[in-house]
């Protein structure tokens, strides 16, 4: 296990770097966790990133990437919802790494 210093609070992290707990989430911990992989968040990913956390909040589970590509197809539009434009803002895997950056836990059926 993990942990890095956000804001002076100790985030724990798992062995495949998401959250311990997802209460530990923030804005701050999302930059956090994109830096420390060398990406800056723009407001592109935070959109990708607020409807991960609202479907997990409605569903409890983090969407696999088909079911999260048809879902932003229905929610933001069929030129946001395919898997170039997701891997465009996610390169190792929309469903993997947005999940991490919103700190939720690994989507299943991720390898």
């Amino acid at each position: 296990m993990a942990a890095f210093e956000v804001g002076g609070k100790t985030i724990a992290l798992d062995e495949e770097g998401y959250l311990e707990n997802l209460s530990d989430w923030t804005p701050e911990v999302a930059e956090a966790l994109a830096k420390a992989e060398d990406v800056t968040l723009t407001s592109e990913h935070w959109e990708i990133l607020n409807f991960l956390r609202e479907y997990y909040e409605e569903y409890q589970i983090a969407p696999a990437v088909r079911v999260l590509t048809k879902a932003v197809g229905k929610r933001l539009g069929a030129d946001k919802g395919n898997s170039k434009y997701l891997y465009s803002l996610f390169p190792y895997g929309p469903g993997k790494q947005a999940c991490k950056y919103g700190g939720l836990p690994k989507p299943t059926g991720c390898v």
